[in-house]
C-alpha cells in the first residue's frame, strides 16, 4: 500500500522544514551550543509542521537518524487525546525515572496536550517542576489558551504560523513535478487557497485532485464543491447593482441545484469581498457589514436560507444611494383649467386641513396639505409617507426620501403613487412623478413631527421608526 503524500513528503531534518524558519534557525543554534530545554512547548494551527519538527528535534538532540519507519525506544509519543486521565500521567512520571536505554535523552512528546484534565495538568506540573536530568519533554497543541499558565511558564515556547501562501504554491509544484501530476498553476494557487497555511492540508488535496487525472481549476472547484470566481463575482454584481429579489434568488438557487453548500458560496464571497477591499475599489461601510456577517453563514440552523436574507438585505443600501427607481410610475397630465380673473383679492386663511386650491406650487407649505389629505382619506398610507424627506427641486417630479426600506418599499407599489398624485393634482393643479428612494440620512420635516409633541419625542428616541395610529 503506497503512502500518502504528506508523509512522503514529511521532512526529516530541520533544514527541510519550510515557512517555520524563525523556529528552526533557533533550535539549530540551541543544538550547536549545547543549550537544550528540558521542556518545549510548540504551538500553532494544525498542519504548519508542530511534529514533524518535535520528531527531527527529538532526534538531533540524541544524534539519531529521523525517518517515518524507524522507532526508538527513547522517544515516545503520547496522544494526549486518549491518554488525557489522571493516572496515565502518574505512569509517566514513574517511567521518566528510568534512564534512557542508548540515547542520551529520554525524550517524550505530548500532542494535543490541552486535551488533558485538570487533574492530569497537575501531575504534569509536578514532573516539569523538578524534571530527571535525562528527561526532554516536547508539548504540541493548537490551543495553546487552554493550557494552564503553570504549565505554560516551565515550557520554552514556540509559536509556529500559517505557511506563506506562494512557499505552498511552489512546493505544491516541486511535489506534482517528482510525482508527475499534470497541475495548472490556477489549480495550485485555489489548492493552497484552501489549505488555508497548512502544508499537511494542501499535500493531502494535490494528492486527492492528481488521482482524477490532470489537476485543474475545474476539477479542485468540483473536488472542494466551492463555485467558480466568475459566479461568485456575478453574484456579488447583482449584491451591489441592486438586482431585483427574484434575480438574486434565482442565482442562488441556480448555485445550489449544482450542488454548491452555503458555506462555501459564503467562503467565496467573503474572500473575494475582502480582496475588493484590500484593493479599494469596494464600498467600506457596505462591504464590511457584509462581510461580518458572510462569517457566521456556515453556523446558521438553514445556512442557504440565512445566505438568501443576508445577500436580500445587504443589496438596499448599495441600491438606494446609488439611484432612486428606474421607471417611476408617470401621471398622464390633465388638461389645463381655464383662466379665470380673479376680480377680488382675499385675505390669506389660517392653515385649514381644508384642500388648497388648484394652482398652488408644490412646496413644504402645500406638502403639509399634501399630509393633512392623506390622513384623512389614507391613514395607513399617511404614517408611511409622513416619514419621509420631500424634496420639490424638480419640476414636475415630487422625490420621497425614506431612513428605512421598508418604507420606501411601501411607497413605491404603485397603487400608493398614485394615490399621493392624485391629491396633490386636486391641490395644485399639477401633474407630478411621484418617486421614493431609499437614504439612511433623510429625516421627516420638523414641521411635521412638531405637531404633535408626544411624536416628536417618540420619533427621536426610535429614530424616526415608523409609528401606527390606532
Amino acid at each position: 500500500m503506497g503512502k500518502a503524500l504528506y508523509r512522503v513528503y514529511r521532512p526529516k531534518k530541520l533544514a527541510d522544514v519550510v515557512g517555520q524558519e524563525h523556529i528552526t534557525k533557533t533550535l539549530e543554534q540551541a543544538l550547536k551550543q549545547g543549550r537544550i530545554s528540558h521542556a518545549y512547548l510548540f504551538t500553532g494551527p494544525r498542519g504548519v509542521g508542530k511534529t514533524s519538527v518535535a520528531r527531527i528535534w527529538a532526534h538531533e538532540i540524541n544524534g539519531l537518524p529521523y525517518t517515518d519507519d524507524a522507532a526508538h525506544l527513547d522517544i515516545i509519543e503520547i496522544d494526549a487525546a486518549s491518554n488525557r486521565r489522571i493516572d496515565e500521567i502518574r505512569e509517566l512520571r514513574e517511567r521518566v525515572a528510568v534512564a534512557p536505554t542508548s540515547a542520551k535523552y529520554k525524550v517524550y512528546i505530548i500532542d494535543e496536550v490541552h486535551m488533558l484534565t485538570r487533574e492530569a495538568f497537575n501531575a504534569l506540573l509536578k514532573t516539569l517542576e523538578e524534571p530527571p536530568a535525562h528527561v526532554v519533554f516536547i508539548l504540541a497543541t493548537t490551543d495553546a489558551h487552554k493550557l494552564p499558565e503553570t504549565i505554560v511558564s516551565r515550557t520554552q515556547r514556540f509559536s509556529f504560523k500559517p505557511v506563506d501562501r506562494e512557499l505552498v504554491i511552489d512546493r505544491l509544484g516541486q511535489i506534482a513535478k517528482q510525482e508527475h501530476i499534470k497541475a495548472d498553476a490556477g489549480a495550485l494557487a485555489l489548492v493552497a487557497d484552501h489549505g488555508d497555511g497548512s502544508f499537511r492540508d494542501s499535500i493531502s488535496l494535490l494528492d486527492q485532485a492528481g488521482s482524477h487525472g490532470q489537476v485543474t481549476v475545474e476539477s479542485v472547484q468540483q473536488l472542494l464543491g466551492i463555485p467558480s470566481d466568475e459566479a461568485v463575482e456575478r453574484l456579488l454584481d447583482d449584491v451591489s447593482s441592486g438586482a431585483s429579489s427574484a434575480d438574486l434568488m434565482q442565482a442562488l438557487t441556480a448555485l445550489y441545484d449544482q450542488g454548491y453548500q452555503a458555506a462555501a458560496i459564503a467562503k467565496r464571497l467573503g474572500r473575494l469581498l475582502r480582496q475588493k477591499l484590500a484593493d479599494n475599489v469596494a464600498d467600506n461601510d457596505t462591504s464590511l457589514k457584509l462581510l461580518q456577517a458572510l462569517i457566521e453563514v456556515p453556523a446558521a440552523y438553514d445556512p442557504e436560507r440565512y445566505l438568501e436574507l443576508l445577500l436580500l438585505q445587504n443589496r438596499a443600501p448599495t441600491v438606494a444611494t446609488a439611484k432612486p427607481v428606474e421607471e417611476p410610475l408617470a401621471i398622464q397630465p390633465a388638461p389645463e383649467p381655464p383662466q379665470r380673473p380673479d376680480p377680488v383679492t382675499k385675505p390669506a386663511a389660517a392653515k385649514s386641513t381644508k384642500p388648497a386650491k388648484a394652482g398652488k406650487p408644490l412646496d413644504k407649505a402645500t406638502w403639509q396639505d399634501v399630509l393633512q389629505a392623506l390622513k384623512q382619506r389614507h391613514n395607513t398610507l399617511y404614517g408611511v409617507v409622513r416619514m419621509a424627506e420631500p424634496d420639490f427641486s424638480e419640476a414636475g417630479r415630487l422625490q420621497l426620501s425614506f431612513a428605512f426600506a421598508f418604507h420606501q418599499k411601501r411607497l413605491n407599489e404603485n397603487a400608493n403613487r398614485e394615490k399621493i398624485a392624485a391629491i396633490i393634482e386636486e391641490l395644485t393643479g399639477q401633474s407630478v412623478v411621484v418617486a421614493g428612494i431609499y437614504d439612511q440620512t433623510a429625516k421627516a420635516p420638523a414641521a411635521e413631527l412638531a405637531e404633535d409633541p408626544n411624536l416628536a419625542a417618540i420619533s427621536n428616541i426610535f429614530g424616526n421608526a415608523e409609528l401606527l395610529e390606532s
